[in-house]
């Protein structure tokens, strides 16, 4: 185990990645993904990629529309990837992506996306900082960028 300078964050220290089979309790009449499943996943990706950030206990201030665009199938393997990629004094905003996986076909396609809004807390249960966001590598300041613009045009989007 390592030490965190409390200061300062990377992209990379939040990366956070779940798996999972989709089983019968988690899909709808037609044997594909119930979209309550796949919010519950997204948000604790969310809630660990910002917990592992400030290294505090965290919870969900927002979170933007979600876009499906694409089922996932029972017994497929559901991979849900987030990272920090901006900061507020207290805030995280979070990227979510989920992907369906058919390993034996070697096929996957993303199938979901969203921006969270994190807010660290303090032993007392209120909103505390966080440290600021440092991207040590050009890889890493390519996500932060894409994912800044893509929030930027999604939320332009909503208000034309």
């Amino acid at each position: 185990m390592y030490k965190h300078d409390s200061d300062a964050a990377s992209l990379a220290e939040s990366y956070t990645e779940l798996s999972e089979i989709l089983m019968p309790d988690d899909t709808n009449n037609l044997g594909r993904a119930l979209g309550g499943s796949i919010l519950h996943w997204m948000d604790i990706c969310a809630a660990i990629a910002s917990r592992r950030f400030a290294r505090r206990q965290v919870v969900t201030a927002a979170m933007d529309h979600v876009d499906f665009r694409g089922p996932i199938e029972l017994g497929d393997v559901v991979v849900v990837t987030g990272y920090v990629f901006d900061t507020g004094s207290s805030s995280m905003d979070v990227k979510v992506e989920v992907r369906s996986e058919r390993p034996e076909q070697g096929e996957y396609e993303q199938t979901a996306t969203s921006f969270f809004t994190m807010v660290a807390l303090d032993d007392a249960g209120d909103p505390t900082t966080v440290p600021s966001l440092h991207c040590e590598t050009e890889t890493e300041q390519a996500l932060r960028e894409a994912a800044v613009e893509r929030r930027e045009k999604r939320r332009a989007a909503l208000v034309a």
